[in-house]
């Protein structure tokens, strides 16, 4: 028999205030902080003064968990979906301050104009977000929510906004009020999705809705799972997870948080943080999501989010019931992973690794999903003691090129990433990562499908990328230059030069995706790129070879021609270029995604 999924109904926004003030109903403070613009919040008053519909509140039931004496504890109610909306009215009407974009908690407040309530035009101006206009006006109510207090005497407050403002009369101001204060009466449709509900479709659900436009994540309901537990002290956790995401990016948040955030600058996680204040690394900056996946993937040996959220509710995967024990288990096991992950000294060792491998940039990274697993693989490895600690990197670097090289985090990551976990879980990192260079090293894929992959326009090509990370790796120096290297150049904004000059191609007729190509672009110093213009390569090239017999520079810096060869070598040129022109462009690219291939291989195989 099919189970009935939700349950429609509909609550007063006094009796939803109520219910989240009491408890029975969760509102985690889930890592976004209150994302609405002030005006929505006007809007949304509004809407609710005119009777407008307002949406659904969507609310989970917590499955029943039955605990250590065998009793069973009722699940708490979660709300989530709907939570800028009861957050713009807990502020609003309930006077009780939010967490802004800034991470400062701070009210929002609404004033009302009474005169123009009595307005026809559906256009009219009856609130406004509080500014000092509002304040000084004898005409406005400043804020609203003097007016849903429990001790508010409408009596005395119309008797004292009459005598201000003498051309309004008391018993239409008692009108208006009462107007207002039905707003606390107004009817919200309630969908309340089943506890009997497997977690796995509740999971979909939550990640199926979306609030104004922008699609939720599995992370966002791992948020609110763990925000919402306050025995285990789900939200210092679900704070640390997002201080260490936005410090990644704003490292001077820290002292904001010390200063503004007591609560959590008492707890342990906030020290544990610290180091991010002086931290500038910006190759790998996690967000919640990748925080939660990393600490998850490695301590628990599971890769799917929606397995976190049944732990996280108790959820036995063999009986299908729900135990305590489970939930105590799982938060001390994902506390760990956290704090792993969040570690200064875990972190930057990764960081080494990853950098070491050439990957030196953030233009350099086009896969997160990759860098999280190369990451969860460097803590699994480092608490395993399955190799050395010198093999650690060596093995992490190798899997992260070969995932980004082959696209194995591209389509379907949580899939793939459970694949690899189970497969590390029962055959070890050593032979999980042999096993996938033998099933996909082959002579093609070296020689066809890393050529074929070349074939395109973008510069944010993953293979593309890993050629230039083994071109920094290989500390080699930029074309036509003898002292700087590709990786400067990478770093400090180098020119991306079209071998071919772009110009030169467009004169003879080439269209923009024919001489856009990556095997036609390489990085090289803004002088030299000026030097060169739009002349033809074996016009260029062979000013270069003969400034080595006069040493009158022209072109570049190179003035030895044994130099010069070994220039165009590191940077995959072949050699025939002293004699191309337009005419042979096709037969360059060709033979330079070849070059490059063979490059990429021989990077690989160093690691």
């Amino acid at each position: 028999m099919q189970i009935e999924k939700y349950n429609p109904n509909t609550l007063s926004v006094s009796a939803i205030l109520g219910l989240i003030e009491s408890g029975d109903i969760a509102i985690p403070e889930i890592q976004r902080p209150f994302v609405w613009k002030k005006k929505q919040v006007r809007d949304l008053l509004d809407s609710l003064y005119k009777g407008y519909p307002t949406g659904y509140l969507i609310i989970w039931k917590n499955p029943n968990v039955k605990l250590k004496d065998g009793s069973i504890s009722s699940g708490k109610k979660i709300l989530i979906d709907g939570q800028q909306r009861v957050t713009a009215l807990m502020t609003a009407i309930a006077g009780i301050p939010v967490v802004q974009s800034d991470y400062k908690k701070d009210r929002i407040k609404i004033a009302f104009n009474p005169f123009e309530a009595f307005s026809e035009d559906n256009d009219a101006e009856i609130f406004q977000v509080q500014d000092s206009s509002h304040l000084k006006s004898k005409k406005w109510i400043p804020d609203i929510s003097i007016l849903f207090k429990n001790d508010f005497s409408t009596f005395e407050f119309i008797q004292n906004y009459c005598n201000d403002n003498p051309d309004m009369q008391p018993a239409e101001l008692d009108k208006i009020i009462t107007r207002i204060k039905a707003i606390g009466n107004r009817l919200i449709g309630v969908i309340e999705l089943s506890e009997t509900l497997d977690i796995d479709v509740v999971t979909d659900i939550f990640i199926r809705i979306n609030s104004k436009g922008t699609a939720l994540s599995q992370g966002d309901f791992v948020m609110s799972k763990i925000a919402a537990d306050e025995t285990h002290g789900g939200n210092a956790l679900r704070k640390a997870i997002d201080y260490f995401a936005h410090l990644s990016v704003e490292p001077s948040f820290y002292d904001t948080i010390k200063n503004d955030d007591q609560d959590f600058a008492a707890t342990e996680y906030c020290d544990k943080l610290a180091w991010l204040k002086n931290e500038t690394e910006d190759v790998y900056d996690p967000d919640c999501d990748d925080v939660i996946r990393v600490a998850f993937m490695h301590m628990f040996s599971r890769a799917k989010l929606s397995d976190l959220v049944s732990l996280l509710s108790g959820r036995d995967f063999t009986t299908k019931e729900f135990r305590d024990d489970i939930i105590d288990d799982t938060y001390a096991k994902l506390k760990k992973g956290v704090l792993n992950t969040i570690n200064s000294y875990n972190f930057k060792q990764f960081m080494i690794t990853i950098r070491s491998a050439g990957f030196v940039s953030k233009k350099l990274v086009n896969s997160q999903m990759a860098l999280d697993f190369a990451y969860t693989l460097y803590l699994i490895l480092s608490q395993s003691g399955e190799v050395s600690t010198g093999e650690v990197k060596r093995i992490v670097q190798k899997w992260y090129v070969l995932s980004v090289l082959s696209g194995r985090y591209t389509t379907s990551p949580e899939s793939a990433f459970a694949r690899d976990i189970r497969m590390i879980r029962e055959n070890g990192v050593v032979q999980t990562l042999k096993d996938i260079e033998d099933a996909t090293l082959s002579d093609a894929f070296w020689n066809v499908r890393l050529v074929q992959n070349l074939s395109y326009t973008s510069t944010n090509n993953p293979v593309y990328l890993v050629y230039l990370a083994a071109q920094v790796m290989m500390k080699d120096v930029s074309l036509l230059s003898n002292n700087i290297l590709v990786r400067d150049l990478i770093e400090e904004a180098g020119d991306v030069h079209h071998i071919f000059p772009k110009q030169y191609l467009k004169d003879n007729g080439f269209e923009k995706g024919k001489y856009n190509q990556e095997a036609n672009y390489a990085f090289l110093d803004t002088q030299v790129n000026k030097s060169i213009g739009k002349l033809p390569p074996k016009e260029y090239f062979g000013k270069a070879r003969l400034q080595c017999e006069t040493k009158d520079v022209e072109i570049g810096s190179i003035t030895d021609e044994n130099e010069l060869m070994r220039n165009l070598e590191v940077n995959c040129v072949p050699v025939s270029v002293f004699d191309m022109d337009y005419n042979q462009y096709d037969e360059f690219i060709e033979l330079r995604k070849k070059l490059m291939a063979k490059k990429i291989k021989d990077y690989y195989c160093s690691l």
